[in-house]
């Protein structure tokens, strides 16, 4: 029986990726089961095919003796019509695992990635997108809330996972991963694709505000300005694919605190402090922009602090103003409770009292009475001044006879 099975292996190589030599394996198991099913052999055998494109079926026998294995060709003459009823739906099925391989390997090494779709059905629960030779599950946790995926549409999305199933790989894509955004960044910016520009950080509130810090390895090259483009031609590209998502693009500083700063931009910060211990930044603002540097809702602070990595605390000057002129005055309260510490801790705790023996305390108390009568008392004192001799304020007035 002489069939042209090399040329079907090639052509299916070239249509459907498998390899030659994969298919003829299953060719030459598929064949084995079938002879053995349909001729009901006990003993070990095996099927060979060769390049002209002969099937050959061996019995292998073991000599008792000697204990040599011989082969001996055993083919039927109507093989080939039952190999080929019994066999056909092996090699589909061989067919179908390989192909299932194949995309898994190509989609694993892929995760991280992100990859053009067409939108095939969409409900409240998930929408399949068809990536060409495999289609890909968009759950509802991963969808932008608020956008419509209509059929036909064609989106980009972010290979979160791929599973390996009995029926094929399943592609789990986001719309929402922050993922998203910097690869949307890297096909639009050749710098960072270059590597000339990275982006250090990325913080996302999906369909609403993103931010991105970013820094160049260039000094020549502004790495803010090279994601902006020439009139905003590039960072607009990225909006418009996440629909009107607003992207803010800010340095990135090793400073804390100058990064800190820039994340809260549009506001202009005054001070910051920070802690590392505790990992937390105190920031001061004018008054006037203290609800800038909040955002609506607190979305601009939450932002700045997944952007940042810190736990940033927000206070306008005249909070600050007043919390520091409270600790003034708990300073100036406690000063005023000092002089009445000082005086009762005047006297040392651990001096030594002094002891008298008995002859000088009985000399003490006599003259102690002595001491009393000596010492005058107010009013005696008072009583007791002297006069001052009194001058006469007039004096006689002479007369012309004198």
């Amino acid at each position: 029986m002489e069939l042209d099975i090399y040329g079907a292996l090639r052509q299916i190589e070239r249509e459907k990726g498998i390899k030659a030599e994969t298919m003829l394996e299953a060719l030459e198991a598929a064949l084995l089961a079938a002879y053995r099913k349909n001729y009901n052999v006990e003993f070990d055998a095996r099927v060979e095919i060769n390049p002209e494109g002969g099937i050959h079926v061996f019995a292998l026998k073991t000599e008792e003796d000697t204990g040599e294995v011989t082969e001996e060709e055993v083919t039927p003459k109507d093989f080939g019509r039952i190999a080929a009823q019994t066999a056909k739906q092996v090699i589909f099925q061989r067919m179908r695992e390989a192909e299932r391989d194949i995309m898994y390997d190509e989609y694993h090494e892929r995760v991280g990635d992100i990859v053009t779709g067409i939108v095939q059905q969409s409900d409240h629960r998930y929408t399949l997108v068809d990536l060409g030779k495999v289609e890909a599950l968009l759950p509802a946790s991963e969808q932008i809330y608020g956008e419509r995926y209509e059929h036909g549409a064609r989106i980009k999305v972010f290979i979160v996972e791929v599973r390996k199933t009995n029926k094929g790989p399943q592609i789990l894509v986001s719309r929402t991963h922050p993922g998203l955004l910097k690869r949307l960044f890297e096909l639009e910016v050749p710098e960072i694709d270059e590597g000339y520009v990275e982006i250090k950080a990325v913080a996302r509130e999906p369909g609403q505000r993103s931010k991105i810090a970013v820094v160049s390895h260039e000094k020549n090259i502004d790495p803010v300005g090279a994601c902006v483009g020439a009139k905003g031609s590039r960072v607009r590209m990225v909006v418009n694919e996440l629909r009107g998502e607003k992207v803010d693009i800010i340095p990135w500083s090793e400073d804390p605190v100058q990064f800190v700063m820039s994340a809260l931009s549009p506001a202009k910060v005054k001070e910051v402090i920070i802690n590392e211990d505790e990992e937390t930044a105190e920031v001061v603002v004018p008054d006037s922009m203290l609800s800038l540097a909040i955002g609506k809702e607190g979305q601009n602070a939450r932002l700045a602090a997944k952007l940042t990595g810190w736990r940033i605390d927000i206070k306008s000057e005249s909070q600050e103003a007043k919390e520091t002129a409270g600790d003034q005055e708990e300073l100036e309260a406690e000063g005023d409770e000092l002089p009445e510490e000082a005086e009762a801790e005047a006297v040392p705790e651990d001096m030594e009292p002094i002891e008298l023996e008995e002859g000088e305390a009985e000399e003490l108390e006599a003259e102690a009475p002595e001491l009393e009568d000596e010492m005058p008392e107010a009013g005696e004192a008072a009583a007791e001044e002297p006069e001052m001799p009194a001058e006469s304020a007039e004096e006689s007035p002479k007369t012309e006879d004198e």
